[in-house]
């Protein structure tokens, strides 16, 4: 394998040769409506080949090589451990006697799952299922644990080396035990119990690469509790419609299974919604048109259905349906603020709204009456409030840029919110500082972002920052904490977390004004949120880095394209690069509904313009970048990057001061695969930034 060779001056005082191992190109080129578009490294599409491994080791080699050589990469990934080990619990969830959770000590590379009687102090609590000894290098996950109504059987589902196929098997709950029920390829599925076994949804065994192999014909099927998956019974699938998703769910009383369907392969960003009685055999609709419009059965209160859906209601609403009349009434209104969530408990019902990106919680009765508001500590995201009718209390978590995911019980009775457990972390939140500001866009929209660090920051443009964006999907970006970031908060580092359009920040229309022919507002206003955080002297173009990974990493590699000199690092992560194909692989197709394809000459236009894979040009100095995938990622897969990283070195490569490096990790997936994996990730990433920033981790 030859060698491009770049000279690099990413420190002052530096300079540094890298030797890009170069890409063997082939003479590909696709026709999309009379405009031929070359692709040489077509052959990078093989995960299988001996050449793509020969050509990821060699990256690796190239990568590694680097990262291993900053001097403070190994502090920093001691900081970052250092931050990382505390206890940190799920909050629990009851069945029966027993009230389940998940606890991870601190630095176990999986969270284990644990159960015991009551919640008094003292109360002793066994290990139901512990991950970590699954597999050698705690790569396993447990991805589904569902109990069935009585409490004695549990789907438990399980993951390899982060990939998106799931295993399920059955737990028995009085011996904890598993018994000899094994399911395979499940994918965009959950376990839904219903008498003596469960739905749940799988595609057929994929035909070649299990990586890369388009997945169609979504089946649902029924599986009972001591049979073999060859006796499953086939519930439902529409092969006359093969990227269709198929979901099934079951009511709390377990009368009724409900049936989702949804044609995102066809641009559409709705579902249908229908339902099956108890003993039925059919599903009877409820929305049989499959519109851009949403529908989630929330409750069965006595024949009626509760529905949230956007129908009409851009920032979405509850409405009753009657399934004897086959009549809709209103329940909850649509508000100014966008509704993110709804749950029921205790016979009430908690609506969860955004206003300006912070949760606000309402409890109303179960005529949709309101009762009164749950109190949050302050501006951040909360979630849970979910049970059974019987229960007297719920659980939620509160957390913010600067408070750790905390764990509340509010009671039904007496309307109030208690700490029930705080997390153990050294940290003091009045050393931080994080504030919300609205920048305006290229076309004057507002956008919110928001901005933490230390506090008696200075703002002389010197400050080392890292932009993080998403914008899409409608997708929210809410306020969290992270332990990881604060070893580079303590290094005077800035966090900026940016709420673009194409999330769900402000309903349906802020997804809307981010999605197909509208996907540049999205790169606008994160090159805008740059351009605010430069002007403010937060940093400076040399002190920028912008991150995002999936969609956020489509979103880097495109406004690496379009303003490259506005920062200094790049840091896109499982991206999604190659716009033109990105629907020929695994369920790629399920982003037409916000894409667009190009199989579509006008939409075909827009992807071609911004496609980050396409429109890299010669004779830029692009920022340092480090792209990251894993060998593993079956939702977006790795030929995105590899493919992407091919060009940037061949095209940008010579000549460029700065690295144009990819980090390939192995046995991992779209997102890291064990806690160890994750730290490692992160340190070679701020190693990187301050690196090229020509900073020193103190």
């Amino acid at each position: 394998m030859t060698l491009i060779t770049a000279m690099l001056t990413s420190a002052p005082g530096t300079a540094q040769k890298i030797n890009y191992p170069a890409t063997r190109q082939v003479d590909h080129r696709d026709e999309y409506h009379g405009t031929q578009v070359p692709d040489p490294y077509r052959w990078l599409e093989d995960d299988r080949s001996d050449e793509t491994a020969a050509w990821v080791k060699a990256q690796n080699d190239v990568t590694f090589g680097y990262l291993n050589a900053i001097p403070f990469k190994e502090k920093i990934f001691q900081d970052l451990e250092k931050a990382y080990n505390y206890p940190k619990y799920s909050a629990p969830r009851q069945k029966g006697e027993y009230f389940y959770f998940y606890k991870n000590d601190g630095l176990q590379n999986q969270s284990v799952l644990y159960r015991q009687k009551g919640l008094k102090d003292g109360a002793t609590a066994e290990v139901v299922l512990d991950p970590n000894k699954l597999s050698a290098d705690g790569t396993t996950r447990l991805t589904v644990f569902s109990l069935s109504k009585n409490g004695n059987y549990a789907v438990v589902g399980f993951s390899q080396g982060g990939s998106d196929w799931q295993e399920y098997q059955v737990m028995d709950m009085k011996t904890l035990n598993m018994l000899p029920d094994k399911v395979a390829w499940v994918k965009v599925s959950g376990a839904s119990w219903q008498g003596d076994g469960f739905y749940y949804s799988r595609y057929p065994k994929p035909e070649g690469s299990a990586l890369a192999a388009k997945n169609e014909n979504h089946q649902v099927f029924y599986h009972r509790v001591g049979t073999s998956q060859d006796q499953d019974r086939l519930v439902y699938e529409d092969p006359a419609n093969p990227q269709r998703f198929h979901t099934v769910r079951t009511t709390e009383d377990e009368q009724y299974a409900a049936l989702y369907v949804s044609d995102r392969g066809q641009g559409k960003d709705g579902n249908g919604l229908w339902v099956m009685k108890q003993g039925e055999s059919t599903f009877t609709p409820i929305v049989s048109e499959i519109t851009d419009f949403s529908y989630g059965l929330v409750e069965h209160l006595n024949g009626t259905f509760l529905i949230e859906t956007n129908a009409d209601a851009p920032n979405r609403k509850v409405v009753r349906y009657d399934t004897k009349t086959k009549s809709w009434q209103p329940f909850l209104p649509e508000k100014p603020e966008p509704l993110t969530g709804v749950g029921t408990a205790g016979g009430k019902l908690f609506a969860l709204y955004s206003q300006d990106v912070s949760t606000r919680v309402y409890v109303y009765d179960l005529k949709g009456k309101l009762e009164n508001e749950v109190k949050l500590p302050g501006l951040g995201a909360a979630g849970g409030f979910g049970g059974e009718k019987n229960d007297t209390f719920v659980f939620y978590t509160y957390t913010s840029f600067n408070y750790p995911p905390t764990i509340f019980r509010y009671d039904l009775a007496t309307k109030k919110s208690t700490v029930f457990r705080a997390p153990e972390v050294t940290f003091n939140p009045e050393d931080y500082e994080t504030k919300q500001v609205f920048y305006p866009s290229k076309d004057g929209t507002k956008v919110p972002a928001f901005i933490t660090y230390k506090k008696g920051l200075k703002l002389d443009g010197s400050n080392p920052t890292i932009l993080y964006g998403y914008g899409g999907f409608n997708v929210s970006l809410t306020p969290a904490f992270s332990p990881t970031r604060i070893p580079f908060l303590d290094q005077g580092g800035v966090y900026v977390q940016a709420n673009l359009r194409g999330g769900s920040e402000y309903g349906e229309k802020w997804h809307e004004q981010g999605m197909k022919l509208k996907k540049q507002n999205v790169f606008d206003d994160f090159i805008a949120a740059a351009e605010y955080l430069i002007q403010e002297k937060y940093t400076s173009p040399e002190r920028l880095a912008l991150q995002g990974g999936s969609n956020g990493g489509l979103l880097v590699g495109t406004v690496m394209n379009q303003r490259p000199e506005l920062f200094k690092v790049a840091l896109p992560a499982v991206g999604v690069m190659d716009m033109l194909r990105f629907h020929k692989f695994t369920i790629g197709w399920n982003w037409i509904a916000d894409y667009g394809s190009s199989d579509n000459p006008e939409e075909f236009k827009v992807l071609y313009g911004y496609s980050p894979l396409h429109n890299i040009k010669k004779g830029v100095n692009y920022p340092a970048t480090l792209i990251t995938t894993a060998d593993h990622d079956d939702r977006v897969v790795p030929a995105h990057s590899f493919k992407y990283a091919a060009t940037l070195q061949e095209v940008a490569g010579v000549g460029s001061t700065n690295p144009l490096l990819i980090r390939i990790d192995t046995n991992s997936g779209h997102g890291a695969s064990n806690t160890k994996k994750a730290l490692e990730t992160t340190a070679d990433m701020y190693a990187f930034v301050f690196r090229n920033m020509g900073l020193f981790w103190k």
